[in-house]
């Protein structure tokens, strides 16, 4: 049986105990063709960078799965069917990671330092703006034309714009 890594997206109008009835659904799928679901993640209702059938938020699953191929494409079948589920990818890997996922681990760094209320900048220190002097460079100046001497006129043009 070989190794896989599923992550779905299911619409944002679910609630929590719907998007974990479909987990349940996909893990019985996956166990009566002969396989077995390992680690399942719940990252939660997360932005989507675009529109993806009107939905702008999904819920974002991770399930480690050990099956045969024929599991696999039974599942993804019945997802690809369902209004419910938006996309799904799945990878083959060769072994599970052990622990959390990256997602997972991200989440907990930022709860363990309290995010940017706490601190004032970090290691980057303060913020700057484009509109202060550098020290680099002269003072900018962008009405004075003065220094480009006169405007020439056009040549060619005609009133009314027809020549």
């Amino acid at each position: 049986m070989a190794l896989y890594e599923h992550v779905f997206l299911a619409r944002q109008d679910l609630s929590q105990q719907q998007v974990d009835a479909l987990v349940e659904q996909y893990k019985g799928v996956i166990a009566a063709n002969g396989g077995s679901v390992g680690r399942i993640e719940n990252w939660g209702l997360k932005s989507l960078t675009y529109r993806v059938k009107k939905n702008r938020k999904a819920y974002y699953t991770l399930m480690d799965i050990n099956c045969p191929p024929a599991a696999l494409n039974e599942m993804e079948r019945q997802m690809g069917l369902s209004e419910d589920v938006l996309r799904f990818l799945t990878v083959k890997v060769e072994a599970h990671e052990e622990g959390p996922s990256a997602m997972m681990q991200k989440r907990e760094e930022r709860s363990e330092r309290g995010g940017f209320g706490d601190r004032e900048r970090g290691d980057r220190g303060p913020r700057s703006f484009g509109d202060r002097d550098r020290g680099d460079r002269g003072p900018r100046s962008f009405g004075d034309r003065d220094d480009r001497g006169p405007r020439r006129p056009r040549e060619n043009v005609v009133e009314g714009g027809a020549e």
